[in-house]
Order: C-alpha cells, then structure tokens, then sequence
C-alpha cells in the first residue's frame, strides 16, 4: 500500500456525491490503532493514516474515455471504492472506472459501499432497483471484456437495518488494511473506551509538546528552505526570460534591416525560432517563453501558429512536472491557454479534455479559487457557448463571477467581465431585458476602471450591448454601440482580425433588418474576406459568414445566388464540424427549404430528412428545433405528393412548438402554415381557412418577420380561395402578394 500515491480511489455518481463526501472525510481522519500500525498483512505494512483517497469531483460526460489524467490516478491507487446505488449502476463512467481499475490487475481490491437500491436486483426483474455497476457484477474475459461470468463483489452495506454507516464504514477499512473486521472493531472499541477516560500525565505531556514543537519547527525550517529554491528558480527564470526577450528587439548588424521596418511579426518568428534553437537545454525557460509567445500569437489572431507554440509548450512543461520541476499550477497554465486556441480552431472535444484535466490538476493541488481556476472555468464555459450547451455554461459563469469577486474585487476589470459572460447567458437563453441590464451593469464597472480609451474589453461589451439592442427593434441605439466596436477594434487589432470580421457581420446584420441590402453585402463580403486571410480556406466561422450572406441574398429575392452559396456553406460545415452538428443540422435545413422553394422537392425531402435525423439524435423528438425542422419536411413532401406522412409530421410540430412557445408565437404561426396547406391537399378547406387567416393577421402585425413567411401565407390564402372559387377573396390576397414584389 505505501508504494501508491492515493490509498484509495472513490468512484461514485455525481447524485451520490454527499456520501462520497462523507467517505473520503472519513477515511482520511480515520487513525489506525497503535497496535495494527506495522503488521504485515496481505495488504502490506499496515500505515498509521488512510490517506490521501482520491475523490473524483464530477462525472467526465463528455469525455469518450477516461482522461490521462484520470487513469493515471486509478494506476496509482492501492484499491477502489465504488459508492452503490441505482444511480451508479446506469452510471457509464462509474462503469468505466470499474473497468479500467481490473484491466490493471486489481480486481481483488474494489470494494463497495452500498447506500441504495438492491443489489443483483436485474437478475429478479426489477432493473431499476440494481445498486451494482455491470463491471461489478461480472468478471473480464481474456481479452479484458466483460464477460457473462457472474462476480461476488466485496461489500459493505450502510443501508437502515443492515451494516449501518458506522460498521460498514469499519468493514471498508478492515478491507483497505487486510486485517479482520472483528480485529479492527475491537480496536477501535478500546480506543473509544480510552478517551472516556481521561488520563493526565504533565510529563509526558511536556515531552509531547516539545517533541511536536520541535517537529513543526522542522517542518517550517524545511518548507522555507524548499520556497527559497523555488524563489531563486523563479528569479533566474524571470531574469533569462527578460533578457531573451529583450534581445529579439534588437538587431545586431545595423546593415541588416536595410532601411526598412522591422514588423512586430517578423520579431515573434525570430523569437519563436531561436526559442526552439537556443534553450533546449533550458527547459523551464523555453517552457515560459514558448507560452509567452503563443498567446501573443493569438491575441494577434495567429492561432495555428500559436497552437504549435502552446503544444510545444505543454510537452516541455509536462515533462518538467514529471520530475517536480514546475508546480501544478504551471502546467494547468499550458493547457488552458492551448485549451483556448483549439476553442478558436473549433477543436472542440480536444479543448473540453484539457480544460477539466487542467481544473482536475488545480483540484487536486488544493487551489480550486485562485485567479487561474476562475479563467480555466470562464474559458470552458467560454467553449460551452461555442457548442450551444447554454445551460451547462450557467453554473461554471455563476462560479466565475464568485471567484473573480473573491480574487479581484467587487470593481474590477474581470468581475465586470464575469457580469457580461453572465449577461450574455441570458440573451442565450431569450432573457433581452436581464441580459441588457447585466450588459450596462458590466460596462459601467469597465469604465470606472478602464475610462473611455480603446480597450479590448470595452469593445467587446460596445458590440455585445448593440446585438441585445438590435434583438429587441432599438436599430439606432444599436448601430451606434456597432460602430462604436468597429473603430475600437479596428484600432486595438488592425484590420485582420476575426474580432474586426465579427463587429463587420453584426453590423451588416443591422443594415440588413434595416432595408440597407448594399452597405449590408459590402459588410458581409469584407468579414468574408478577412476571416478566409487569418483561417484559411475552410473554418466554421468563415461557413456562419456566408451563411449570412446567403441570407442577404435571399431576402432580396436571389433564391438561386443564396441557394449557390449555401451548397458551399453546409460542405464547408461537415468538412470542419463533421456530421454531427447543430450548425449543420441548421444549414441543412435552410438549404432543404430554399430547394423545395425553388421546385426541386425530391432533392429537399432527402435533405431535410437529413436534418431532421441529426436534431433527433442531437436533441431528442420533443425539443421545438426538431419541430421546426418536421413542418420543413412536411413542405417538401407536400411537394411531392405524400400527403398523408405531410400531415402526420405538421400536426406533431404545431402541437409541439405550441407546448414550448405558446399559441401566438410566430413559429407557431409558420407552422400552421404548412398544417393548412396539408389539410387543403386533404381538401378539408373549412378547417385550413380559419387557420390561414389568422396565421397571416399573426405574421403581418409582426414587423419584424422575414417576408418571405409573409409571402408564403398570402400565397396559402390565393390557394386555398382559388381551390373554393372565391375569386373576390382570391383577387384581394393576390394584390396583396403582388405588392410585395412576389
């Protein structure tokens, strides 16, 4: 056992954790009685404390597989305890923790800890009521499969009326310790006897004080002593570093720069290289420089050349830590600053796995509230956003505004940012007029701190408060706050940068909703342009660009111009994001539409099958998103004659985004739409008309609905008047619809 760094590992579902708590607590204040201290057992030498325990703080859901970080724990504990319940039985990584811990040869040393359910329960058909995990349950095969070889799991039961949380606790460490339950109890019954009597002896006592006084002056002794190394470390790092950096600013020929300026650019590549050149054989300075010089790339917008840097970087130092060059804190440092660039480069899983491994490493050193901790959390949330999981951003945004308080203080830059993280979460989430409060709130703070002068944090809440404005109809208050962003981030960045190209689309956006098509395709175009010089050819936010810009074309009339740039959208949306995306799913959708808009139903149909599947399997049969994309694919089966499958799917939908949105929503309104046109190839006229008028008064009183919704009811109503030969009616809604440009 003292050969391990943990004593034992604590496996549990995240709906158990007060009990996983309560064992770890437990185990690692648990004394061993003087008397089993140094016996050898088939544990080994029997150790005075049963700590550490590693206790896994959360449920890694979206890993594909136990992290590095995580089985590197497992291998370097003596024995695992798995926390039982009907919860951690469904529980994949609990499962998975089993597995892995007996693909280690350890098998014989998982011990259980049963707090709920019943155990082997699924072989008496009641399932739900089974505790064990299936790797409990059975053994592995040869080949380290589960096999169908039932197991008898070591267990303890703290259920009422069977061991109890006191004996079952015993039993557990009766186990860890390989002594007798009966042994361990009745040493600890004596002890327990011991302390109700309580004997003074000054003596001994004076020796005890003097021996534990001389100890904690050892302690300190060695504790200052380690400081001060890592102290002159430091120093000596910090000086080499400065002069490094220091040298790439100067030029030791003057013949060499010719007349000519010498770019900040041209300075960073020096730099880069001779990094790699001249300080392999100084490792934590090369470390230092190389992630130094990484996030300068990408603050300037660099950011495969700073992903090489900061790969290069988190190599060198987890070699570093290997040897207890570095602390934790240095290491978890390297991956969330490569964490943020594969978030840039849309390498998503790559990005979440470095960031928990980073908040794991912080965990375990005991520093879960310093400075890094809350930009590691805002940095993951930061990517949460990216992939549209809203919710599982909240609590992390909730915590980083806590710890940048704690840490910076109630007016400060990073708390002021929190509250516009927090902010944005509600605009997500359809809250505009919290969302706009938590906006002026963050960028008073800013200015308290900042003034007015160009700063990129300043830019940033200018853009994010016009995009709430411009979400709720105010276009003139939200054109100035865009304009505003524009020229601040113009100075701050230049022009190639992705955050120029962003303020560019959100204020082509706003000229678009306003009717001003020109100055809104030059907008487009020119983000176009600056995001294909700092990405590459291909890049999912060069895909949501033209994506824009499709539809600019659209709403101008130009079915075949946007349906041309859309085909190029959703190729460059699977070649970046693959086929499981809901930005593919979305540009399916809107390319599925456009086809069936122009004719081409056959091809719609298989296309918005397509994305229908994908949102299902992304989202589940009953989120609204998945409605919206049944009434697209009824559309187009309309199209080609099937009726009846046209029917079945519009009515689910209507009924569905009436349950998530209410009956006056417009998406509602959209959705009758295609009801009614189902019901008239049904030729039940009187049940669609009273469908139809109200839809359009709906969609009409609605300034804000695209026109070609608008279009597409007035030509429902021309339909369906046509279909019962009411040609007054018929003529009154095709004037309308010619109005329109239609």
């Amino acid at each position: 056992m003292s050969s391990y760094r943990y004593k034992a590992f604590i496996s549990y579902s995240h709906k158990d954790s007060k009990w996983a708590h309560w064992l770890h607590k437990e185990l690692e204040r648990f004394h061993v009685h003087k008397h089993l201290i140094g016996q050898e057992t088939p544990a080994g030498k029997v150790p005075d404390k049963l700590l550490p325990v590693f206790l896994d703080r959360e449920e890694l859901a979206s890993a594909t597989d136990l992290g590095t970080l995580l089985t590197e724990c497992l291998e370097n504990s003596w024995c695992q305890i798995v926390i039982c319940s009907p919860t951690a039985a469904k529980s994949r990584w609990v499962n998975e923790e089993i597995l892995t811990f007996k693909r280690l040869g350890k098998a014989h040393r998982i011990f259980s800890l049963i707090v709920d359910g019943e155990p082997y329960a699924s072989d008496s058909n009641q399932p739900d009521q089974e505790c064990f995990p299936p790797a409990l349950r059975f053994h592995l095969d040869e080949h380290g499969q589960l096999s169908d070889r039932p197991a008898e799991p070591i267990a303890a039961d703290a259920r009422p009326g069977k061991d109890g949380k006191r004996n079952a606790l015993y039993k557990i460490v009766a186990g860890m310790l390989g002594v007798g339950f009966d042994t361990l109890k009745q040493r600890e019954l004596q002890r327990r006897q011991k302390r109700m009597a309580l004997i003074t002896a000054g003596t001994t006592l004076g020796m005890v004080l003097a021996i534990g006084l001389a100890v904690d002056a050892m302690i300190a002794r060695n504790e200052a002593q380690q400081q001060r190394n890592r102290a002159e470390i430091e120093a000596q790092t910090a000086n080499r570093t400065a002069n490094f950096m220091v040298s790439l600013f100067s030029v030791s020929d003057p013949s060499e720069a010719r007349g000519n300026t010498i770019t900040a650019r041209e300075i960073l590549d020096n730099g880069a290289h001779r990094i790699e050149d001249e300080l392999s054989d100084e490792p934590q300075i090369q470390a230092t420089l190389m992630n130094t010089i990484g996030q300068v790339y990408t603050a300037l917008g660099l950011y495969q050349r700073a992903a090489d840097l900061l790969e290069s970087a988190l190599k060198v130092r987890q070699a570093l830590r290997a040897e207890d060059k570095i602390s934790a804190a240095e290491l978890s440092d390297s991956m969330d600053a490569l964490a943020r660039i594969y978030t840039e480069l849309a390498s998503y899983e790559e990005a979440e796995a470095l960031f928990k491994r980073a908040m794991m490493l912080l965990e375990l050193q005991g520093k879960p509230t310093s400075k890094l901790a809350a930009d590691i959390k805002a940095g993951l949330a930061e990517l949460y956003f990216r992939m549209g999981r809203y919710t599982d951003a909240e609590p992390l945004l909730q915590q980083v505004l806590t710890l940048r308080r704690l840490n910076h203080g109630e007016q400060s830059l990073e708390a002021a940012q929190a509250t516009q993280q927090l902010g944005l979460n509600l605009l997500d989430q359809g809250e505009l007029e919290k969302a706009e409060s938590y906006l002026r709130d963050a960028m008073a703070q800013m200015q308290t701190v900042l003034g007015n002068e160009p700063h990129p944090a300043l830019a940033e809440n200018y853009n994010n408060l016009a995009y709430v404005l411009h979400s709720m109809g105010r276009f003139e208050e939200a054109r100035t706050q865009y304009e505003r962003a524009l020229e601040m981030h113009r100075v701050l960045l230049g022009e190639d940068h992705p955050d120029v190209a962003t303020a560019h689309i959100n204020l082509a956006m706003l000229y678009q909703d306003s009717g001003r098509y020109d100055q809104a395709k030059e907008m487009f175009e020119a983000s176009i342009k600056i995001l294909h010089r700092v990405y590459g050819e291909a890049h999912p936010k060069i895909a949501k660009a033209m994506n824009n810009l499709a539809y600019l074309l659209y709403d101008q009339n130009d079915a075949e111009g946007a349906l041309r740039i859309m085909e190029k959208v959703v190729e460059m949306a699977r070649a970046t994001l693959g086929d499981q995306h809901a930005d593919l799913a979305r540009y399916l959708s809107t390319e599925g539409r456009w086809l069936a808009e122009s004719g081409r139903h056959e091809e719609a149909v298989a296309i918005h099958r397509r994305a229908l599947a994908m949102k299902i399997h992304m989202l589940g049969e009953d989120h609204p998103n998945v409605a919206i994309s049944e009434f697209d694919l009824a559309e187009s089966l309309l199209g080609i004659g099937q009726n009846q499958e046209a029917l079945s799917l519009a009515q689910h939908a209507v009924k569905a985004l009436i349950e998530a949105h209410g009956e006056e929503h417009w998406y509602v309104a959209i959705a009758k739409l295609t009801l009614a046109r189902a019901l008239m190839a049904q030729n039940a006229l009187q049940e669609a008309e009273p469908m139809l008028l109200k839809s359009y008064a709906q969609l009409e009183a609605d300034e804000y609905i695209p026109p070609a919704y608008l279009r597409r009811a007035l030509q429902r109503l021309v339909e369906l008047y046509t279909l019962k030969n009411a040609s007054a009616e018929r003529d009154k809604f095709k004037l309308l619809l010619a109005n329109m440009g239609a």
